[in-house]
Formats: structure tokens, sequence, C-alpha cells
């Protein structure tokens, strides 16, 4: 699923996936490709609302999501069905496989995430527990030095006011 880029306005479907599961799937348009980069935008894809304590994700919601094919992270705009902006959550991921038939994106084997609030007053570091009793770093440190790297850029960006301007 390299190689080819998405035509602008065409739906594609988003696969995330974890230790080779499909953790959930959904359509998406397509808003940008240009060979690196594509951006689609997707409404919450799940029936019911998630509460993460620091944000809730809800049915309406609308996702803006940017996917590189050569970086180890996604960024999500989150807006609230009035348009009114929640956010930035980011997932730490292998680079994306974007082709035809869509976007898959890998979890590594754990959620390594970071989430920006819309004012960026707030920038959390997600998970980095879990990653740390992954066993990854003994598995494949090279995909956990990334993983590290990754989420150290994008705490920069959200920092710099930036995650908003990709």
């Amino acid at each position: 699923m390299t190689g080819a880029v998405l035509p602008v306005g065409g739906e594609v479907h988003v696969t995330l996936a974890k230790a080779g599961r499909t953790k959930v799937r959904y359509p998406a348009t397509v808003v940008h490709d240009d060979g690196v980069h594509a951006v689609v935008r997707a409404l919450w894809a799940r029936p019911t609302a998630r509460d993460f304590g620091f944000v809730r994700f809800e049915p309406g919601d609308v996702f803006t999501e940017h996917y590189w094919r050569d970086r180890w992270y996604a960024v999500k705009e989150v807006r609230a069905g009035d348009g009114t902006v929640k956010g930035w959550y980011c997932d730490v991921t292998r680079p994306a496989k974007i082709g035809p038939d869509g976007i898959a994106v890998e979890d590594l084997d754990l959620d390594l995430d970071l989430w920006q609030s819309a004012d960026g007053a707030t920038v959390l570091r997600l998970d980095e527990d879990e990653f740390a009793q992954s066993g990854i770093e003994h598995r494949d440190p090279a995909a956990a030095a990334r993983a590290r790297q990754s989420l150290d850029t994008l705490e920069d960006l959200a920092r710099a006011g930036r995650l908003g301007t990709l």
C-alpha cells in the first residue's frame, strides 16, 4: 500500500492495527496527498463517546488526520461537531502505508501518544509507563529509539504551537 498518491476528495479506509490485529477501521475523505504527507478527514469512528479524562471524543467529532510515509507518528486535529477545536491527539506509530485502498497504520506493541489542548496550555505525554513495561526496548531497540525520538519531536512541535500548522 505504498507509492500511490490518493486523489483529493476520494474516500479511503483508515486501518489502525496493533500487534498484527486491527483495532479500528473507518472511512475517511482525502484532503491532501503529496506522496509523502497524506491528510484525511473522518468522523469519530465509534458509536459511543470515550472519555480520556483530559478530553472526551464523541459522535459528531471531526478528525483531520495527518499521516506520513516517512515519519513515526500521526497527528489528528480534533474538532467538536460545531467546529470548536478540542486539541491534537498524536500517535507514535510506524510510518503509514498509503495506497489506493487507504491508509494502514501500525501502533508499536504499545500506545505511546501525546495530547495538546486547543489553547496550547496542556501538553501530555501519554502511556510512557506502558512503553517502559512493554519490553520493546529489548525486543526491538531501534523501534523503541524511533518511538522515543518521535514523542520528543511531537512534544517540541506542541510546545512551539506548531501542531495546528502541519
